[in-house]
Formats: structure tokens, sequence, C-alpha cells
């Protein structure tokens, strides 16, 4: 299991995505040119690690990385809806800058939940660099804290997509490209 064949197509091919990091990357870099102190990338575990490897190799300022692990998705297809917190920062992110490194943004409840839950950790601002952004999905409206952005990579069309570090029940993390997961995959 794992393998091109599990997929209905490529929706984002690996030069695709390796184009859209750097250009992502170049505009992070030039808007925290712009002042920004004590800049701290939150990777949002496991989803977006190979997403925050690969972006942060291509920011041109110094900063720090951590990661926070959020479930809300289980072994199913459909976020349960209920967010938890399964493993916090080891970073001190008072006063700082956060960029909250997302795969995807679905509904956008798991995002505001963390959102939330930096903001109440003391953050001066947050910024969210989501790989993949689906509005149609979205049921709670994100709101940034401070002067953070929001930086989307891909609009995706409403497809369960696996790949580039999304899974199904932990596959697929590995594929170098995001792909639509065919239904007969997850509908056993």
């Amino acid at each position: 299991m794992g393998s091109e064949s599990d997929m209905e197509r490529i929706l984002f091919s690996e030069s695709d995505i390796a184009k859209r990091v750097s250009d992502l990357a170049a505009e992070i870099s030039a808007d925290l040119s712009s002042g920004a102190d004590g800049v701290v990338f939150v990777g949002v575990a496991t989803g977006a690690f190979l997403f925050i490897a690969d972006l942060v190799r291509r920011i041109h300022a110094p900063i720090t990385i951590d990661f926070i692990r959020a479930e809300s998705y289980g072994s199913g297809t459909e976020s349960c809806g209920e967010v938890r917190i399964s493993c916090d920062l080891k970073v001190d992110v008072t006063g700082k800058h956060v960029v909250l490194v997302e795969d995807i943004v679905d509904t956008g409840k798991t995002l505001s939940h963390l959102i939330s839950y930096l903001k109440k950790k003391g953050v001066s601002s947050v910024s969210v660099c989501a790989l993949l952004d689906k509005p149609s999905r979205r049921k709670v409206e994100v709101k940034l804290v401070g002067s953070g952005k929001f930086y989307s990579g891909f609009e995706c069309p409403d497809y369960f997509v696996v790949g580039y570090g999304m899974d199904y029940a932990e596959l697929y993390r590995n594929l170098p490209y995001v792909g639509i997961l065919k239904s007969e995959m997850y509908t056993k």
C-alpha cells in the first residue's frame, strides 16, 4: 500500500510543490525582513513535517522551530470536530511572532483552536502558512492574531488528499506529491 496506483490522480506534483514552497518562503522572508523579532515556526504534527522542513530551509531570517500535535481526525477521512493537543510546544512563545505551519486547512476548527491556544500563551502575533486550503469546507472563520498573515500554497478542491506529509490511517505521508486517494482505499 502507499503507491501511485492507490491514487485517483495526482493533484499537485513534486515540482509544483517545490516551486510553490520556494515562492511562499520568499514571501515570508520578505515580510520577516521588515523587523519581526523573535519568530517561531510551529509545525502542526504530523502532517506538516515535510512542508515545514522544505519551507524553513528557504527562510532567510533567524528563526526558531518547534512542533505541536493537535488531533481531530483519528484514522478516518473526516474531522471529528473535537480538537485536542496531544504534544505541546517546548519553546516559550510569549511575546513572539508565531508562523503556524499546517498541511491543510479544512473546516478551520483545528487551526482556530491552535490560534486561540497560542494567544493564551501570550504570542504577539500569529501567521498561518498552509500548504493546502479548502475554503469550500470552512465552518469556522480563522482569526489571526496581531499583524499575522495567511499564506496559502494551493487552493484544494473538496477531495480526500494524501501525500507530502498527509495521510490516511498513517499511510501515504512519504509520497512526494499530493494525490486524490481512490475512495475504495478508505471505504473497505
